[in-house]
């Protein structure tokens, strides 16, 4: 068995989680479900965390940004260390690691506009971005950096590989889902509620399977909490509890336009940025500040519901019992509650400790797998899912110092 990392800083931007597992390639050509070791969170560095915060919002210029390449690479190292050294683990005995690092910016591709197009006008590669048909997106964190300071061969900025087969490449976790449950005969639904949450069905069967992002994970909760609170975040849901769901202000939010997006679609932290937060606030400001935070987590569930029935086959709703979900959002009971009201009622919502995979490291286990299949040459995309032309190799790969030969290494 190969021991491989993996790191996670999501949409949320709430903390660097690490994990340790374990795989090994399958006699059918891609890695066994990992097996999960241990985990640990981290917290960004203050001042390290008011750039990127900023560059959310464009306010960081372009020597900024590529200073901030380089510090994200470090912060994102020293984290992948102090877990290491705190679990005992030595780096020349992990295989990989692997890490989207931090996404500032993502666009999602115009996938009606990419289908109407020649097989002239996509040879012309340059204007699949030029005239903006195209995703794209940007990632801070370099890889050479966390490779050089870890010792670890590392694997980072997994989208732009989709993206060039005009992929959404956004939500990554179905890949993840069909390692594993490709040996199932029965599909499987799962949920990440992140800062934004995604929606997915995992099956033996790559082209049958789905993922897309659903709307808000505990992006608007968290800002209203800092907003009208103080606080970082609704801890354990009481804020939201003490309060009530306004209908109201419900409505307002499932009119957002993101559920214009046909599927597969991808939300991004610019759909429900502080501008359009503080408008929501602003107009329903004469509601008790508890019924707004209560009614931010209905929103999540009446959107992952909403998703749900209007993209997923009736089929496969009607023979679903169980919704794995994963990420921060999980520890939101609130949340939960309203995606459990929320969604038909043959389904129970649960969490991917389930089926053995810890729900706030289940991210940082899709990064480690993925950079796992990456140096198997495996392709890490479900083309089904997020709609790009053909399979694709993702990520980009960096070498570790200790394959320095030929007696260069001092």
């Amino acid at each position: 068995m190969d021991l491989i990392m993996g790191m996670n800083s999501g949409s949320s931007f709430d903390g660097i989680d690490v994990v340790l597992a374990e795989t090994e390639m399958d006699a059918d050509g891609f890695p066994k479900a990992p097996k999960f070791i241990c985990g640990g969170s981290y917290d960004w560095p203050d001042d390290v965390k008011e750039i990127v915060t900023a560059s959310f919002d464009n306010k960081v210029d372009m020597i900024g940004l590529n200073r901030l390449n380089y510090i994200c690479g470090a912060v994102f190292a020293e984290k992948a260390v102090q877990f290491m050294k705190e679990n005992n683990i030595n780096p020349m005995d992990v295989k990989v690691l692997g890490l989207d690092t931090q996404t500032i910016y993502q666009e999602q591709p115009d996938h009606k506009a990419i289908d109407a197009m020649t097989d002239e006008q996509k040879a012309d590669w340059p204007h699949r971005w030029l005239d903006g048909p195209y995703p794209a997106g940007m990632q801070m964190g370099d890889s050479s950096v966390i490779a050089n300071l870890t010792n670890i061969d590392t694997v980072t900025h997994f989208r732009s590989a989709d993206h060039t087969w005009g992929g959404s490449a956004a939500p990554l976790m179905p890949y993840l889902d069909f390692i594993l449950f490709r040996k199932d005969e029965k599909p499987s639904m799962t949920l990440n509620i992140g800062g934004i949450a995604n929606l997915h069905v995992g099956c033996k069967g790559r082209r049958d399977m789905f993922g897309f992002d659903t709307g808000p994970g505990n992006v608007i909760s968290n800002y209203m909490c800092r907003k009208l609170f103080g606080v970082e975040y609704d801890k354990d849901g009481k804020i939201a509890a003490s309060g009530n769901v306004n209908d109201e202000l419900l409505n307002h939010f499932m009119h957002h336009p993101f559920f214009d997006r046909p599927v597969p679609r991808s939300g991004w932290i610019a759909d429900y940025s502080a501008e359009y937060i503080d408008g929501v606030i602003e107009k329903f400001k004469h509601l008790p500040k508890e019924d707004i935070i209560a009614t931010a987590c209905a929103f999540t569930g009446a959107a992952v519901a909403k998703s749900m029935i209007d993209n997923i086959p009736e089929e496969i709703i009607k023979n679903t019992d169980k919704l794995y979900a994963s990420g921060g959002g999980t520890r939101n009971p609130q949340i939960m509650k309203e995606i459990q009201a929320r969604v038909p009622s043959n389904i129970t919502v649960t969490t991917s400790a389930d089926i053995g995979v810890p729900p706030e490291y289940k991210e940082a286990i899709k990064f480690a797998t993925i950079a796992y299949s990456t140096i198997h040459c495996v392709p890490g995309n479900i083309p089904a899912a997020g709609h790009a032309s053909q399979y694709a190799i993702l990520g980009k790969i960096a070498l570790a110092p200790r394959h320095i030969k030929g007696g260069a290494q001092l």
